[in-house]
């Protein structure tokens, strides 16, 4: 099956694993990223066609859309990837701090899948549809300074099963994959610890994150909708106590 697929925030890390995931395997791939740099070498290396997209500017999200339907027909899979942290104390952090990450995580989002859906309305159904949507483990857990991160990624939870039920008519999928621990910074060191914490026994790869990506858009894979997948080597099932 070589399908059409668009991936948001696709220059570094996981959103980088599942452009080349895809780009592996024969299908036609598109991403789009705000760092031009990045998103060119990714490009070059991988033969997908990239678009310097900040997501938050709708016009600019839905312009990259618009070029990928006049290019391909139609989209098969949208995979939500891109995402911003931006970690502060509480009292530190602005309304326009918050508002970027909500924009950057949820909203565009939003605005990818309601582009999918006017174009499906638009042109008919089609026989197959995915939208993977990247929540994160902090979506139900937290750490201090993480409340515009977390609230992103709750809205994100509850925008992947609200938009399973409308976009059931469409034969189009709703998913979500929660990260835990993902290490894709080579300037992050990991200690022998950060792996025992992990009932896996290991910190997380970009990979993991893009294979369970893969997964859920096999075609036989239409029976799991509306879920939220958690991908953190056990560490949510994990009861810890003080020491």
């Amino acid at each position: 099956m070589n399908r059409r697929i668009f991936i948001t925030g696709g220059a570094h890390g996981i959103g980088r694993a599942i452009v080349e995931a895809f780009g592996n395997n024969g299908e036609q791939v598109a991403f789009c990223d705000i760092n031009a740099t990045l998103g060119a070498e990714v490009a070059k290396n991988t033969g997908a066609i990239f678009y310097e997209v900040d997501v938050t500017d709708q016009h600019q999200l839905e312009h990259c859309m618009e070029r990928l339907f006049a290019l391909w027909a139609d989209i098969d899979v949208v995979v939500n990837n891109v995402g911003v942290g931006n970690f502060k104390p509480i009292t530190e952090v602005s309304v326009e701090d918050f508002d970027k990450v909500i924009n950057t995580n949820l909203r565009s989002a939003f605005i990818t899948s309601r582009m999918l859906a006017r174009h499906r309305h638009a042109n008919g159904n089609h026989a197959y549809g995915r939208i993977i949507n990247m929540c994160s483990s902090r979506y139900l857990m937290s750490e201090a300074g993480t409340e515009s991160y977390s609230a992103s990624k709750g809205g994100i939870y509850s925008l992947t099963h609200a938009l399973s039920i409308s976009l059931a008519p469409m034969h189009i999928t709703v998913n979500a994959v929660a990260p835990g621990w993902i290490h894709v910074n080579d300037d992050e060191i990991l200690r022998p610890e950060d792996h025992d914490f992990h009932p896996s026994g290991r910190v997380g790869k970009a990979d993991d994150i893009a294979r369970m990506v893969q997964f859920l858009c096999q075609e036989d894979n239409d029976f799991i909708n509306g879920q939220t997948i958690t991908v953190d080597g056990g560490v949510t099932r994990k009861m810890i106590y003080p020491e």
